[in-house]
């Protein structure tokens, strides 16, 4: 049997067969626990309901905190297993439910299937990110790690004829919550941004998205390998956050005045601390993530002192895939690290979990490979 592995190489786009087969090959998780747990199985397809599409899926993501956090156990959500993970995806409309009208089968799709409730004040306004009933596929129900999902064609995007699937799978969910957290900070062109662990998933996604919109972004990283990877984007500069000079190079580097956007999906005391140390005056701190703390020092004098302000960004929202998807129109691109065969999930969750990566990282299905 061939050692399973990962290739730099996208997934094309799957092709729509004479007969959906009633079954298919799906990774299943049957109980929480390390990489291993997953695995390789065969299950009923998905049937599309009233509302709902069926897409063959060309790529699918693999999410640290959505996917990872997930099967391991530590995720505050516990679906009932057995459960198929995989939520932002990329594929190609196979049959549509009734009730369906714009998407017609064979269109290349990319599906950010967080839902709302569509009653709240949140989901009223506009702002389903703060939906107390928010549900998710591949959390809340069953996922994209499989050849076929039935997802609401709500959560369904067209995109533009030249993107391949591993990059529409990468811009899902990231790109709209990128969006949303430079928006809800006021970012404007020319803004100086200081993206923390910018070669995260989502974090290289803020950081490119920044850029693309105009502004001069600085990331970190404590890797050396991955600050050189980040100079090679185009950013303005790679610092690690923990150097002693690190305040000091920020400064520096915006002539005194400090950035006017602090992006920060990882919660860690110290790096909090510094950050906020180099904001500007009327600058915003936007937080999607505490993946190693969560419990962070403020100084509330300089906070008011200087008006600035903390933001929590959940995820995005119909309004920020929107001009999400515009900007991919006109030209903005995920950085994608490589694909990994389906079948090898397990492998890409281990490589996900040692931090190798830069950037997404995305299983890829046989439909996608073959066409």
């Amino acid at each position: 049997m061939p050692t399973l592995s990962a290739s730099p190489v996208p997934a094309v786009w799957p092709s729509v067969p004479s007969t959906v087969p009633a079954t298919m090959s799906a990774v299943v998780l049957d109980r929480f626990g390390p990489p291993d747990v997953l695995a390789l199985d065969t299950v009923p397809t998905p049937e599309p309901g009233p509302g709902e599409v069926l897409v063959r899926v060309a790529a699918v993501c693999v999410g640290r905190f959505l996917d990872v956090s997930l099967r391991a156990g530590r995720h505050p959500v516990k679906p009932e297993l057995p459960h198929i993970l995989g939520v932002e995806h990329a594929g190609t409309v196979v049959a549509v439910g009734a009730e369906v009208s714009g998407i017609a089968v064979g269109q290349h799709v990319a599906v950010w299937p967080v839902l709302g409730c569509g009653e709240c004040a949140a989901c009223a306004e506009g702002d389903k990110e703060a939906c107390p009933r928010l549900r998710i596929a591949g959390v809340h129900g069953q996922g994209a790690y499989a050849e076929y999902t039935a997802v609401p064609a709500a959560a369904v995007w067209a995109i533009p004829d030249d993107l391949d699937p591993a990059t529409a799978a990468g811009v899902a969910l990231a790109g709209p919550v990128a969006m949303n957290q430079l928006r809800r900070a006021g970012l404007r062109e020319g803004d100086w941004v200081l993206v923390l662990g910018a070669a995260s998933a989502l974090g290289s996604t803020t950081a490119e998205l920044a850029r693309h919109l105009g502004a001069r972004v600085i990331g970190t990283s404590r890797a050396s390998w991955k600050r050189e990877r980040l100079l090679g984007l185009g950013l303005e500069a790679a610092l690690d956050p923990t150097s002693d000079s690190f305040a000091d190079d920020v400064r520096a580097l915006t002539g005194g005045a400090g950035v006017a956007v602090v992006v920060d999906d990882l919660g860690e005391p110290e790096i909090f601390a510094r950050a906020t140390d180099v904001l500007a005056p009327r600058g915003a701190v936007v937080s999607s993530g505490a993946f190693l703390g969560g419990t962070v020092p403020l100084n509330l004098a300089r906070l008011y002192t200087l008006n600035q302000r903390i933001l929590g960004v959940r995820t995005g929202n119909d309004a920020s895939a929107r001009e999400l998807w515009a900007e991919v129109g006109r030209g903005f691109r995920p950085v994608v690290d490589r694909s990994f065969p389906l079948e090898a999930a397990a492998l890409a969750h281990r490589f996900l979990e040692a931090d190798d990566n830069m950037g997404r990282i995305v299983l890829t299905t046989a439909a996608a490979d073959n066409g």
